[in-house]
This record gives structure tokens, sequence and C-alpha cells, in this order.
């Protein structure tokens, strides 16, 4: 079975969120936010919508409510502005902390928009923001182009089903289980065992930093081993022949405050 995913569209209600020349961030964050968890749902994942019609929530509630759904990762779509109209373009992508799963999915949903034409700014540390700080989960926030950036709306509104796609790939890419891996066996009902799974506990830019954390989870009896993926360096713990042992070794890890993610050996 897929990750739950809660999609978040930003602001709402009163709070309008950042405006320009009639258009209303609000507007734009819960229109791409519907399309975004309608086609992660179209793809097996099961979507929990913080709002799904113009009211305000708090960004506490916001938090709280992910929290309380059991949901596996979060992803908040909001649209960035800055003092002066057309000063700025491009998508930037917001964590709490630049490691992890986190930061792997906020890198990957940038270069996929990247390919559909924004340009990519990066991914930034951002401790401050409740949605960020307080949810229990991975969480990213998407900054979707500039609202007063005319190129950044003409992309929005000319290519806004490839900018949906490029999120959904980016979040498939990171955080989805292939169909072969959650494939049935028709007669026992049980998970197929032809592979092998681990969980990532980190992925790091430095070698160093993973072997720290390597160094960390050996201590505390897990097996661990490093892993080079796409330029970076994870660490993953155990080597499960069962998808649904691999998931309880992922709630055991989640318990202990570690953001993870189950992959295929």
């Amino acid at each position: 079975m897929q990750p739950t995913i809660i999609i978040d569209a930003g602001h709402g209600g009163f709070d309008a969120g950042a405006s320009y020349d009639g258009r209303r961030e609000k507007d734009d964050t819960l229109r791409l936010a519907l399309a975004v968890g309608q086609r992660l749902e179209q793809a097996g994942f099961p979507i929990v919508y913080t709002r799904t019609t113009d009211v305000y929530q708090k960004p506490i509630d916001k938090a709280t409510l992910a929290n309380q759904s059991g949901g596996d990762y979060f992803v908040s779509i909001h649209r960035n502005s800055s003092t002066i109209p057309n000063q700025y373009s491009g998508v930037q992508t917001l964590v709490y902390n630049d490691a992890g799963v986190s930061a792997a999915l906020a890198r990957n949903i940038n270069d996929e928009l990247e390919q559909v034409g924004f340009n990519k700014i990066n991914v930034e540390e951002r401790k401050d923001l409740a949605v960020l700080r307080r949810t229990s989960m991975p969480a990213i926030l998407i900054e979707a182009g500039f609202i007063n950036s005319d190129e950044d709306n003409r992309i929005f509104d000319q290519k806004f089903d490839a900018m949906v796609q490029a999120i959904t790939t980016g979040i498939e890419n990171t955080v989805g289980v292939s169909s072969d891996q959650t494939k049935k066996d028709g007669n026992s009902g049980k998970r197929m065992r032809n592979r092998m799974f681990g969980v990532q506990v980190g992925l790091f830019r430095r070698f160093e930093n993973a072997e720290y954390q390597l160094e960390e989870m050996m201590e505390q009896g897990y097996y661990a081993q490093i892993i080079e993926w796409n330029g970076y360096y994870a660490v993953v713990v155990g080597r499960e022949d069962d998808l649904d042992d691999a998931r309880e070794l992922e709630r055991e890890l989640k318990r202990k405050g570690y953001e993870t993610l189950i992959v295929n050996l």
C-alpha cells in the first residue's frame, strides 16, 4: 500500500495570502492542492486534505490535523511574493531541516517543476513555520512560483496540468512504493517476498554526516548501511524480505523520532 500524503492548501477564508492584480494566493493554492491530490489518488496514494473549500485554519490546526490523521508525508502548497512586482520568479521549497527525506522530496519536486519552465531557486530551511515545525512526519512547503510575477502566473495558468504532474512525479519518485512491491499473493493474501526492503533514516550530501548517523544506528543495535543515491548518501536500516516487517521497523524508528522512508534494496 502506498503511503498516505497530506495535502495542505495554504491560507483560506479571511486569510487570502498574497495577492496581485486581483489574483489571490488562497485560490491558486486550493486549485493546485485539489488537482495534485486527485492525481496522486489516481496513482494509488491515500490522500488527506487539510481543506477542500475556502475556509480559514490556523497553521497549528493544520499541523494537528496532519498528526491526528496518521499520514506519512505532509505537502503544503503556497505561492511566493515580493515587495516589487516581477522582481523575482521561480519555485522554492521550504523544509524544517535540510536533510533526510524532506530534503530529498523538496529537491525532487523543484527539479520536476524546473522542467515545466519555472526558474529553480533553492531549498531553504525555515524553523519558524508551524506546518513544518509541529508536524510529526516529513514535511515540505512548496512555493509554486511568485504570484506577482507575470511569467510565473503564465506558467501556472498555461502549463497547469504539467505543473500538477511535476509535483506528483516528484512525490512518487521520492516516497512511492512501486506496484510490484505491494502486489498480493492470490492464495495467501500476503505480500510477495521476492525483494529486500530497508528503512532510510537519513539522506546527506556529505559522506561524513552519513557515517556519523550510521554509527548512531549501529550503536543502537540496528543493522545499517550507507547507500549512494543520485549524488546523496542514504543511511538505511534493516534488510527485510517482507514489506510488512519493513513497515513495522519503520514504525519503530518513527517512534524514536527519525524521518523514515521504506526503500527497495
